[in-house]
């Protein structure tokens, strides 16, 4: 047979297999597209907006860790937490704080709207930003810390706590390239500053009107995140508004220690009513879902159970006071307890925990009214006649059907009952129930039949 030379084959170099070059050629590609780009900018076109005003506490914690998750998520270009806070727990403070550290991509705390603060906790939160801006009309400062223990700490004490303070707002001023000393002197001498002030100190990094007015004047700006250099893009970039959540809305309205003292005294007043006036349901449910509540609330708070327990003790005076004829003795030591144990709540010489006077005071006198009011209705119930059952019969006058000497039958509502008198009755004659045993009434003659 004659010599079929092979058909020819493309030859592959030594070393590469088919479609390798295609791969170098897009890895090429890639390299030389990310080289180009700008200070590493962050790809994402847009920026989440978290806002939050209150105490800083769990649920400020989660909410933020929330958001952080989120935009990390949607790979937005940053997360900006508008901030109005007067102050919070030191924990809840440090979760965020170590949130801000840990995040991929930049975070911008935006100290806002016009008459906000960043007190307290709020200034540990500012300098520990990637960026930190005012809106005009704020102000920062008064980092001070107080007891979380129902009192004044001793001298050793306070030092420690104080020096422990300082040194963290140090670290994380000289972190950022912010003023360490007014850093310090904010926690030694609880200093504050108006947002012009907090500008030229170089406490934060610029004032804006509002958050476009933010996006624009961030636009460009290069922020260290963890070991590496971002360079933000936000002239043009949309803004993504982050909601807190139905769940984190609720704990926070219970995390107000106002609100959790109205639901300890309305759990404690609907439990009295249910026990007193037993068969409402209703005083007895809603005071035992506002005690859980209550005792909810308690967990994110600084209680002190003395203030508790002499609350409680108030309200058990008011219930006395309808029992026992004291002349008013009883009810006015209700009310000294209430109050005292209103303002011993919460233990902490910090304002924004303390519950206001504009509560204690209608609080008290709506425990007081509510406690006499049902004590009074359930006393009431206990003395009034029965109306049903053979004990309604009692009172009641019949006729004798026929003679009664000592036993007899007499009508009463038309019904036949047997009956014993210890007074001969004729038939005709009126006759009143005086006692009830088993299904035979025990009667008295009240009109004799006349003689002819």
């Amino acid at each position: 047979m004659p010599y079929r030379r092979p058909p020819c084959r493309p030859q592959t170099p030594a070393g590469l297999v088919p479609g390798a070059g295609l791969c170098l050629l897009l890895l090429t590609w890639v390299l030389w597209f990310w080289l180009l780009t700008p200070g590493s900018a962050i790809a994402g076109s847009q920026v989440v907006v978290a806002s939050y005003e209150g105490v800083i506490n769990p649920v400020a914690a989660e909410y933020v860790r929330d958001a952080l998750d989120y935009a990390s998520a949607v790979q937005a270009q940053a997360l900006i937490l508008q901030l109005d806070t007067p102050g919070g727990l030191d924990t809840s403070m440090r979760s965020i704080i170590k949130d801000f550290t840990a995040s991929p991509i930049p975070v911008i705390l935006y100290v806002a709207p016009s008459g906000g603060r960043a007190a307290s906790a709020g200034v540990f939160l500012t300098l520990a930003a990637h960026l930190a801006a005012m809106a005009p009309g704020t102000n920062i400062g008064a980092a001070h810390p107080v007891a979380m223990g129902g009192g004044e700490m001793d001298k050793t004490m306070k030092e420690k706590v104080e020096n422990d303070s300082a040194a963290y707002i140090k670290s994380l001023a000289e972190q950022h390239g912010r003023n360490v000393k007014w850093a310090e002197d904010a926690v030694r001498k609880s200093v504050s500053a108006t947002e012009k002030e907090a500008l030229s100190l170089k406490i934060i990094d610029l004032v804006a009107e509002d958050l476009p007015a933010l996006l624009k004047a961030i636009d460009g700006r290069a922020v260290m995140v963890g070991n590496r250099k971002v360079t933000l893009h936000t002239a043009q970039s949309s803004m993504e508004p982050f909601s807190m959540s139905l769940r984190l809305h609720i704990l926070k309205t219970l995390s107000d220690p106002n609100i959790a003292y109205i639901l300890m005294t309305l759990g404690t007043v609907g439990l009295l009513a249910e026990l007193y006036n037993p068969g409402a349901i209703l005083p007895g449910v809603v005071g035992a879902i506002s005690l859980i509540l209550a005792f909810y609330s308690f967990q994110s708070l600084p209680v002190n159970y003395a203030g508790v327990l002499l609350i409680l003790l108030g309200i058990v005076f008011f219930i006395l006071e309808a029992l026992v004829v004291s002349f008013g003795i009883l009810a006015i030591g209700g009310v000294t307890a209430m109050v005292l144990g209103s303002l011993m709540l919460m233990k902490t010489d910090a304002e924004f925990l303390q519950i206001s006077w504009s509560v204690i005071i209608p609080v008290v006198a709506a425990a007081a009214g509510l406690s006499l009011l049902i004590v009074g209705v359930g006393l009431r119930a206990l003395r009034r006649k029965p109306m049903t059952g053979l004990e309604e019969m009692i009172g009641l006058v019949g006729e004798a059907r026929t003679t009664v000497a000592p036993r007899g039958q007499i009508v009463i509502h038309g019904e036949l009952w047997d009956a014993v008198s210890e007074v001969p009755l004729q038939p005709g004659d009126a006759a009143e129930v005086t006692r009830v045993e088993g299904l035979r009434l025990h009667v008295k003659p009240v009109l004799r039949r006349k003689e002819a």
